[in-house]
């Protein structure tokens, strides 16, 4: 392997302006970087880690084994100076963990929260609020200090975090702000929070917040305006490029960066600020800033970027990694570096233990050590048949992909195979929207024609990122599902770390490099063999959308029609393509929450789709709202289909048996969900064979279908409301199901399905399958003989 030019390049050209090779120097043997510090940072992260999941008495022995088991040896230092140093940081940052955590629970408002105790609060907001849907209706979530607290008759002065559940008004809370609060404690799940305040009432405000955190919020609502003509996406995803804002958008887009890797882009992250303070940087030379100068700038432009993204724990994180690369950036910057990011990373855990517990810095700092330490070398042998700047392209998403891998894994529960080229396709328009984006935003507090300009020019860069996550995410093979448990964890970082000592030997070769790329094309653009799918005389499928519905019935050799389509609009796209299903003639979406309809342009993409039929309850309205943008945008009608109404496509005839009648109307209950409750029912005939589809109906409304249907006999269960414990015994057992299908995600919130249901299926004698456990489902008819087949 060729030795490592600096990281980023420095070298000087050859006088024709080409930069010289990198075997042409062959002889010269470039020192391996200097790890001591990250050697410290490694030790000060398990005492942590240590501190907060152990018991207290092994937190100090887990930092001094941690320390006794260094043996590395430096090239400047010796093994026992350094072990001291191990010794000291693990036990520092570990006493520090266990300190904060016993401060957690043993103070007022822990206890006050195992009493359940309803107490009057003074917090001090440290989050921006986060709205959230729930079963019934949507909720805020937010992080806080309590300052002073009253409950059982008795008031506290306090400093303890705790989380805030609460109602749509909290969603104006501001950062900084004081506000006081009246709810029901209960205790946390983990170590670093106090108590849960859950909350009906609105919030009163005591304080409001610092002025530069008013500044801030100015600026941010600048860049918000500024965008504002942009199309709705774009319009959202620029101030997650700027500042890490994140809360407008839609949660198809979402997911479809999720899929393509370019999650990062979503939150605050070291790129934004690198690339902002960059920006600055840039600036300063133009304007003669030199030396000492620029670094004065430099900080200037880190502290104004954390003011201006909210000087949350994840902005400070954000700023201290994106320090790290601009480090990297200057002389010498491998070295220099890795070193900074050793510093970083343990400064930042000494003043804040709890970074040891949250995913994301795990994310910066593994991806800044990545791009740091295995960058340059796959560069140098990209360099060998690439020039620089492509080598360059390649080699840094690859590296901060590759060691990310393992972590995204465990929270995703899938590995993206097109994260890599879906980086380079975004990264060189990341920088001029981000960029645009914040000069709009600013230019907008004083000239608003201009800064509406290049808020235009920023949402047409947005624009293009979009573009490459959607279509990323709805190639065939864009991620693959991997278990998260702790042996396939295991065995993906052991690949990876096969992987890393592979590749640099792979790239130098031109012949085995395209050979390679070729084959990953070939694996992300055809789905994946599973042999013997689809079953012959299959007749319906019910696809593994996670925690939603999302059912595809046989009308013909390549037709089919749609019956809801899940959350995310890659899972039901794939499981069309796996089905080849071409032609859909019309797609049924039973009511509008997410988990039918957010799906919905993955049915659309790339295929003929003649109607939409919905229920005619637009609630939730945002849900509605969404499917005609889909549907219009794709030439497609939307109407309601009439109740009694029979269809018939191909070799499928059905009939709408529900909702019969006004939802919340007489008949339904008390209980339950109106938009559940106004689920499109249908009675489905297909090849001799009867299927019921039930959508998410809840006692009340089953209890109306079941008078209102006479003698009704099937032979397959869709389950109503992916087996809630909600149900009516009287018309799941009167109905004679052989089959129950269960359509429902693995280890959902919800507790779906509920045991009290699989017995009542069970007992009444008909076959569960249920999509968390067995994959795709399809019901299978051969020779006027039902069965069932699955992916796994």
């Amino acid at each position: 392997m060729p030795p490592s030019p600096r990281w980023p390049p420095t070298s000087p050209s050859d006088g024709r302006g080409q930069v010289p090779s990198p075997h042409e120097d062959e002889g010269e043997e470039r020192p391996s970087p200097d790890l001591r510090v990250v050697l410290l940072a490694v030790v000060a992260w398990a005492g942590a880690l240590a501190g907060f999941l152990l018991q207290p008495w092994l937190a100090a022995a887990v930092s001094g084994l941690a320390a006794a088991a260094v043996t590395v040896r430096s090239r400047r230092g010796r093994p026992v100076v350094l072990a001291v140093a191990c010794l000291v940081a693990g036990t520092a940052v570990g006493g520090s963990a266990m300190l904060r955590a016993e401060a957690n629970r043993s103070s007022p408002v822990a206890a006050l929260a195992e009493q359940r105790a309803f107490v009057t609060a003074s917090l001090r907001v440290a989050s921006d609020p986060v709205r959230r849907e729930g079963r019934f209706a949507s909720y805020v979530l937010l992080r806080a200090t309590v300052t002073e607290v009253t409950g059982r008759g008795r008031r506290y002065a306090t400093h303890v975090p705790v989380l805030v559940i609460a109602g749509d008004p909290w969603r104006e809370a501001e950062l900084g702000s004081v506000v006081r609060v009246e709810g029901r404690l209960a205790p946390a799940d983990g170590p670093d929070l106090a108590a849960v305040v859950s909350t009906s009432r609105d919030p009163t405000v005591l304080e409001p917040p610092a002025g530069v955190l008013d500044a801030a919020s100015v600026v941010r609502a600048g860049i918000r305006a500024a965008v504002a003509p942009a199309g709705p996406e774009e319009e959202a995803l620029i101030p997650a490029l700027v500042v890490g804002d994140d809360r407008g958008m839609p949660a198809g887009v979402v997911e479809s960066f999720q899929v393509a890797g370019l999650t990062h882009l979503l939150a605050v992250s070291g790129t934004n600020l690198t690339l902002v303070v960059g920006f600055v940087l840039v600036l300063a030379r133009w304007a003669g800033v030199r030396a000492r100068g620029l670094a004065v700038v430099g900080a200037l432009g880190v502290l104004g970027f954390v003011l201006l993204a909210r000087p949350e724990p994840s902005v400070v994180r954000a700023a201290a990694m994106g320090s790290v690369a601009l480090v990297g950036m200057g002389t010498n910057g491998r070295d220099r570096g890795v070193r900074a990011l050793g510093v970083a990373v343990l400064v930042l855990l000494l003043l804040d233990p709890w970074l040891a517990l949250s995913l994301g810095f795990v994310l910066s700092a593994l991806a800044t050590a990545g791009i740091l330490l295995l960058a340059p070398p796959w560069r140098d042998a990209l360099m060998r048949w690439l020039p620089r700047w492509l080598a360059e392209a390649v080699a840094v998403p690859l590296a901060a992909q590759l060691v990310c891998t393992p972590v995204v894994a465990a929270i995703s529960d899938q590995v993206s195979l097109v994260a890599v080229v879906a980086n380079m396709a975004v990264a060189p328009l990341v920088g001029p929207a981000t960029v645009l984006g914040l000069v709009g935003g600013l230019v907008m507090l004083v000239v608003d024609p201009v800064g509406l300009l290049l808020g235009r020019l920023a949402g047409g860069c947005a624009w293009w990122i979009v573009t490459v996550a959607d279509r990323s995410a709805r190639l065939p093979t864009a991620a693959v599902e991997w278990s998260a448990t702790a042996g396939s964890l295991v065995l993906l970082s052991l690949l990876c770390v096969a992987a890393a000592l592979v590749l640099p030997r792979m790239l130098a070769r031109r012949g085995w490099s395209v050979a390679g790329a070729l084959v990953m094309v070939l694996v992300v653009v055809r789905p994946l063999p599973t042999p013997g799918w689809p079953p012959d005389g299959w007749v319906m499928v019910a696809c593994d959308v996670g925690q939603g519905d999302g059912l595809v019935l046989r009308a013909g050799e390549d037709t089919a029609v749609v019956v809801d389509a899940g959350p995310e609009p890659a899972l039901i796209d794939r499981c069309l393509d796996r089905l080849g299903v071409e032609r859909v003639p019309v797609v049924v979406l039973t009511h509008f929450h997410d988990d039918h309809v957010a799906g919905l342009p993955g049915v659309l993409a790339d295929r003929v789709v003649g109607e939409v039929q919905v229920t005619g309850l637009r609630d939730p309205e945002q849900g509605a709202a969404s499917v005609d943008t889909w549907a219009s945008g794709s030439g497609v009608p939307v109407r309601v289909p009439a109740y009694g109404e029979v269809s018939r496509v191909g070799e499928l005839t059905w009939q709408v048996v529900g909702p019969s009648r006004e939802v919340g109307g007489e008949g339904y209950g008390e209980e339950g969900s109106p938009a559940n409750n106004a689920s499109v029912t249908l009675l489905v005939v297909t090849h001799g064979i009867r299927i019921l589809l039930t959508g998410d109906l809840e006692p009340g409304a089953q209890e109306l279908l079941d008078r209102s249907t006479t003698e009704l006999r099937v032979d397959v269960l869709k389950v109503p409301h992916h087996g809630s414990r909600y149900q009516d015994p009287a018309l799941l057992s009167g109905l004679g199901a052989r089959l129950a299908l269960i359509s429902v995600g693995e280890d959902n919130e919800y507790g779906h399905p509920a045991p009290e249901t699989l017995d009542l299926l069970q007992d009444a004698g008909a076959e569960v399958r249920r999509t968390d456990e067995s994959g795709d489902v399809a019901v299978v008819v051969r020779d006027g003989h039902l069965s069932v087949a699955s992916t796994r």
